[in-house]
């Protein structure tokens, strides 16, 4: 009789825990996806919260694999249902999306993994793997640096290369004042860099017609491209254009996604005259002699960057590469894990890595020279930091930055700049070295002892600012155009760049009192530098333009989607 009531017990709690698990096949606990927090109860009802989003609150029902959720009340345009494939495993819910026309909702819900709110989140250790040729042969010495733009936006990212005689019209159709195209398979917004009579320029080709989406808008999409790529270098003559080597530095799959406006090599190569280096996010770290022979690799491991707060939104990576003092130094800032890195660049040995607390950032690293020695700055969410380039020691930080940031930090008179553009804060901050410690200036102050001024609300988004004879020029992407006195922030002059259009994303560079703006449209727009605002001319390059041009000698070379352009008078 015991047992007859025992397998009664069992029987109905068998029957109960098999109602419970058809009642409920999500997981009904507090649930937990970045930073948002969400439950899916037993009752029907769920809730979803996250800082800087809209709460959401309405009923879920599940049809076996697949949940349709309703928003009760509805938020706005969010009246419809959304539905969404699912699966668990070990307390962990995936959703994948089949249709939701609310766009929060779908942003959030689609793609994400929920992990029980109570659960650590571990993140596994990252492993540098380093390749080297089998007999690495001493480099080289390096031709002279005269003319040298070695990496994005020049020598120490100032985008400024005086005594370069260009013209302020050329036509790309006609061929005035154009001395050479070339035409550059694949796909890349990498800008060219150059050094003695060599042009390198990256680019990733993919087997498909990969194609990115220009203009100024505001989708966190990723691309679908994931076919097969060849992620290349190329070496041209600078006089001829002509291609002089190709390597292959990688081929496959795309180990990251990257933005629908972004490429699979977005970031500019380096070169000190003995190597060129290039940075193919999660593809690696390539480095070859200027003659075309592998030296080494750096796998950096699977890097994932995207949506601060959303992180199933990926972009790729675009941070560029710098080489200094027989340094290579790339920026990397994900999703998991943060930190600087120094590698040799004869070897590729590392010689140091910092970890860093941050979050995804897209701004390429730059070492200042000032009276207090090299300075190493790194532009990103959290915090704008200064390194002590040889050890990778921090030496100070500034809060108050933007969720995003992109621009490159450059130095002008004894000031560096660095800026970001997305709201609210889009700061610019102008700073001293030789800072120490927080330099953050106190709540409702625009200084502090290493902050010279600081403004909000007018940074920028992609291009990076340019000063110039003691003005500081910030171009947004929307073509708003602002000049203001390098020493003290006031501002000169708040104007549009005319012929807007698609946007701009190329940075800035000045040459000979003309500062050159190229945009995505594929007009390269020449603007005289100064207090007053003064449109000089406006010379269509009838392709795409997303990279900033280099100067060098007399020629300024323009990457475009197709092709590479040297833009000069003919002598």
């Amino acid at each position: 009789m015991i047992n007859n009531s025992i397998r009664l017990v069992l029987a109905f709690v068998a029957v109960s825990v098999l109602s419970a698990q058809q009642a409920s096949p999500l997981p009904t606990g507090p649930l937990a996806f970045a930073g948002f927090a969400g439950e899916f109860r037993a009752d029907g009802t769920f809730s979803i919260a996250g800082p800087g989003w809209p709460a959401m609150k309405g009923t879920w029902k599940a049809d076996g694999t697949q949940v349709t959720l309703v928003l009760a009340p509805p938020l706005a345009n969010c009246a419809g249902e959304g539905r969404y494939q699912f699966r668990v495993a070990d307390r962990r819910v995936t959703f994948d999306l089949v249709s939701d026309e609310c766009m929060p909702r779908r942003m959030i819900v689609g793609g994400s993994t929920w992990r029980p709110a109570d659960e650590k989140v571990i993140v596994p250790e990252r492993r540098l793997v380093h390749t080297a040729a089998p007999k690495l042969a001493p480099l080289s010495a390096a031709p002279s640096a005269k003319g040298a733009w070695p990496s994005f936006r020049g020598l120490e990212a100032t985008g400024v290369a005086d005594g370069q005689n260009l013209p302020d019209t050329w036509d790309a159709k006609t061929g005035a004042n154009v001395l050479w195209r070339t035409s550059i398979a694949g796909l890349a917004h990498s800008s060219p860099i150059v050094w003695g009579d060599r042009v390198f320029v990256t680019s990733a080709i993919s087997e498909r017609a990969a194609t990115f989406k220009p203009g100024l808008y505001g989708d966190g999409d990723a691309s679908d491209d994931r076919s097969r790529h060849r992620w290349m270098i190329y070496a041209l003559d600078r006089k001829t254009g002509r291609i002089v080597w190709e390597r292959a530095a990688a081929e496959g799959p795309p180990l990251n996604k990257r933005h629908i406006k972004s490429t699979y090599a977005s970031a500019t190569p380096a070169t000190d005259g003995r190597v060129v280096v290039a940075w193919f996010g999660s593809q690696g770290v390539h480095a070859y002699d200027v003659n075309g022979t592998f030296r080494w690799k750096v796998d950096l491991g699977r890097v994932d960057m995207g949506a601060y707060d959303i992180p199933t939104y990926e972009w790729g990576p675009a941070s560029s590469p710098i080489i200094w003092n027989g340094l290579v130094i790339v920026q990397c800032d994900t999703q998991a894990d943060s930190f600087i890195v120094a590698l040799d660049a004869a070897t590729g040995a590392v010689k140091w890595k910092t970890e860093r607390q941050e979050l995804p950032s897209w701004g390429t690293p730059t070492v200042v020279t000032t009276p207090l020695g090299p300075e190493l700055v790194t532009n990103a969410s959290n915090f704008v930091r200064g390194y002590d380039p040889a050890t990778g020691k921090e030496r100070w930080r500034l809060g108050k930055s933007s969720k995003i940031t992109a621009p490159t930090p450059f130095a002008a008179d004894g000031l560096e700049v660095i800026s970001s553009g997305r709201a609210p804060e889009r700061p610019v901050f102008v700073v001293r070295p030789g800072a120490t410690g927080d330099i953050t200036p106190a709540a409702g102050a625009t200084s502090s002892a290493g902050v010279a001024w600081s403004k909000t609300g007018r940074g920028s988004y992609m291009p990076t600012p340019v000063a110039y004879r003691g003005i500081l020029y910030v171009l947004g992407n929307n073509g708003v155009f602002d000049a203001y006195d390098l020493q003290t922030g006031a501002e000169i002059y708040r104007q549009r760049a005319p012929h807007p259009g698609s946007g701009f994303s190329a940075s800035p560079v000045i040459a000979d009192d003309k500062i050159y703006l190229a945009s995505e449209d594929g007009d390269m727009v020449v603007l005289a530098a100064g207090k007053e605002f003064k449109h000089i001319a406006t010379n269509p390059m009838g392709e795409l333009l997303m990279a900033t041009p280099a100067l060098s000698e007399g020629v300024m070379f323009v990457r475009s989607a197709q092709s590479v352009f040297a833009i000069g008078l003919r002598r």
